[in-house]
């Protein structure tokens, strides 16, 4: 299975229920739901925020493709006005991962290369290139351990950890809250190359949208930053038709 958690949907990375003789292994790979997810459309309203104080706001979005071997996720801006128009198209295609953004201030598009250039955040936000490649990995790329069992926000959760089998991955690990009863992942904390906590995903106010568990909202937090990304989901469609052109250099380029 993979984890398709992107940047506008940290959604499908449901569990089912856990036999005693279950592994960490077993818990990631269940399916998130009985809904066979193939496509994705969302529309949502990103607040970026320092020291809890509002930013910025913008209206983003989003399609993504989820086929064997092959992903596909493009992003669109439709407001504030000084960046709207801006796109970015990712294609992560057995094994190798594309990634280019088209800016109107330049007028061109540029592409996503190296791993110093994926540090760098998507538009002010907390979310680097890279965090949108790494949140879409297949879990078999993971070595996964079952920490322990604790509450969050209250409720029982499932703590899982997963250290990425490449050393040269930017982040050395992340450990994972899924709650015990409904099975919805709540946290992801991600670890640094010396194993410090750099970042908190959170995923929150979960609705059943055609037929899949769905968390409406989002945050991501930096936490030497104080700041956060709070994504508000304002519409979501599963397994809509998507246009095979909408992934394409050209309509990156266009928007047609």
């Amino acid at each position: 299975m993979k984890k398709l958690l992107i940047l506008c949907t940290a959604v499908l990375f449901g569990i089912t229920g856990l036999r005693a003789d279950e592994t960490a292994e077993d818990i990631v790979k269940r399916k998130p739901s009985a809904v066979k997810i193939e496509t994705i459309g969302t529309r949502a309203r990103m607040e970026i925020q320092r020291n809890g104080s509002p930013l910025a706001e913008l209206l983003v979005d989003q399609y993504s493709v989820q086929k064997p071997n092959d992903q596909r996720t493009f992003i669109e801006i439709k407001a504030p006005a000084n960046v709207k128009g801006t796109r970015f198209l990712m294609i992560a295609k057995n094994g190798v991962t594309d990634q280019r953004i088209y800016l109107p201030s330049l007028g061109k598009v540029r592409r996503i290369t190296g791993q110093s250039e994926g540090t760098e955040n998507f538009l002010g936000t907390d979310f680097s290139y890279n965090d949108m490649e790494y949140l879409q990995r297949d879990t078999s790329l993971d070595t996964h351990t079952l920490l322990r069992e604790e509450e969050y926000g209250g409720v029982p959760c499932y703590v899982v950890e997963a250290v990425p089998k490449n050393t040269k991955s930017e982040y050395a690990k992340t450990a994972m809250w899924v709650e015990k009863d409904s099975r919805h992942l709540v946290k992801v904390a991600f670890y640094d190359r010396k194993n410090t906590l750099v970042k908190i995903l959170e995923m929150s106010n979960y609705e059943v949208t055609q037929g899949v568990d769905t968390p409406r909202t989002t945050k991501m937090t930096t936490l030497a930053l104080n700041t956060s990304t709070i994504i508000h989901i304002v519409k979501m469609q599963y397994n809509m038709n998507i246009p095979d052109k909408i992934f394409s250099p050209q309509y990156l380029e266009q928007g047609r």
